[in-house]
C-alpha cells in the first residue's frame, strides 16, 4: 500500500497554534496544550495510509468538494484528498463546539 503525503494549509497551522495558545495561556496548562496538539498531529499523520476511512462532511458545498472530517478528542480535523498526487491536505482544525459552517467559509 503506497503512502500519502500529509500537508497543512497555513490556516490549519494557525488553527493548531491557536489551540496550543488557548490551552497554554488562557487555561494556564502548557503541558496539556502540548499533549493535545501532539494528539491532533499524530492522528492526522495516520491519514497517510487510509485517508478515505473517515466520512465526508455532511454539509454542502463541502460534501461535494470531498471535504472529510477526522474527530480527535474535542477537535475536528478537516481535510481534502488529492488522488492523482496522493496528497492529504489538512484544511482546518477546530474545536467541535464551534460553528463549523461559519469557520469553514
Amino acid at each position: 500500500m503506497s503512502q500519502w503525503k500529509i500537508v497543512y494549509t497555513v490556516q490549519a497551522e494557525r488553527d493548531l497554534h491557536d489551540i496550543y495558545e488557548y490551552i497554554a495561556l488562557s487555561l494556564l496548562n502548557p503541558e496539556i496544550a502540548k499533549k493535545q496538539t501532539q494528539r491532533i498531529m499524530n492522528a492526522a499523520s495516520k491519514l497517510d495510509e487510509m485517508p478515505f476511512r473517515f466520512s465526508l462532511y455532511n454539509k454542502e458545498p463541502w460534501h461535494s468538494k470531498g471535504l472529510r472530517v477526522l474527530p480527535v478528542d474535542n477537535y475536528l480535523v478537516f481535510y481534502l484528498t488529492v488522488e492523482p498526487m496522493k496528497i492529504v491536505v489538512i484544511v482546518r482544525i477546530m474545536y467541535s463546539g464551534r460553528n463549523t459552517e461559519t469557520q469553514l467559509r
